[in-house]
């Protein structure tokens, strides 16, 4: 009795994932063509968050360690050489600020804020990518599930209104295959944009603040 139970609903389950690879190959539109694509950048850019926005990454502690250290000793050469294997936002601000420091501390504060601004851009671009293609995916799904409305109506208009249930049901079920789309495509990244972005600003901002201890502590070439 097990035995036939298990085998009804693998049959069932086998049936039931059949007739949605029909329905997404019957439904197959540019419409279906734009939410694969979307899909597949933003399965990229979730992987490059992931691997990316992290503190060891965004923030590290080894550079300013080894700043400080070498600016307690005057030690130019090696703060040259630690800033040019950096590419954390703490190097790029402190090294902006370094190529001034001739021209004073107003000036090395500016350049260090300007870097640092343009550093953190590199870890908040892909997530203004994933929000935006978050919200545009139900969008993009809705636009394809309209679509396939006004289609399933003509072919009802022009079969007389004789169309049955079933087919009118099949119409309406490959339409609304775009909503679902766009919204398996939405939630994922919208999730991943909700949950990285605060991570992302706070270690910017931690970044942001070393950075700027850091460049009140160079010197004027002239002092």
């Amino acid at each position: 009795m097990n035995d036939l139970l298990f085998s009804i609903t693998l049959a069932q389950s086998d049936a039931g994932a059949t007739s949605v690879i029909e329905l997404f190959r019957e439904s197959f539109d540019i419409f279906s063509v734009v939410l694969v694509i979307g899909s597949l950048i933003a399965v990229m850019l979730i992987a490059r968050v992931v691997m990316d926005c992290r503190a060891a990454t965004i923030a590290p502690k080894a550079l300013p360690k080894r700043l400080l250290e070498n600016f307690a000793t005057h030690n130019e050469p090696e703060i040259e050489r630690a800033l040019a294997d950096d590419d954390s936002i703490v190097g790029h601000a402190v090294s902006a600020a370094w190529r001034v420091r001739s021209k004073g501390h107003a000036a090395m504060r500016d350049a260090a804020e300007i870097a640092a601004s343009n550093a953190c851009a590199r870890w908040t671009r892909p997530l203004d990518m994933l929000r935006i293609i978050g919200e545009l995916g139900p969008l993009i799904g809705l636009a394809g599930t309209v679509w396939g409305m006004i289609l399933a109506f003509v072919r009802l208009g022009q079969a007389g209104g004789s169309a049955g249930p079933t087919d009118l049901s099949l119409g309406i079920s490959k339409a609304l295959f775009h909503t679902l789309l766009g919204l398996v495509l939405a939630v994922p990244c919208l999730l991943v944009y909700g949950f990285y972005r605060s991570i992302v600003e706070k270690h910017c901002n931690e970044a942001m603040g070393e950075a700027g201890q850091l460049v009140d502590m160079i010197q004027d070439d002239g002092n």
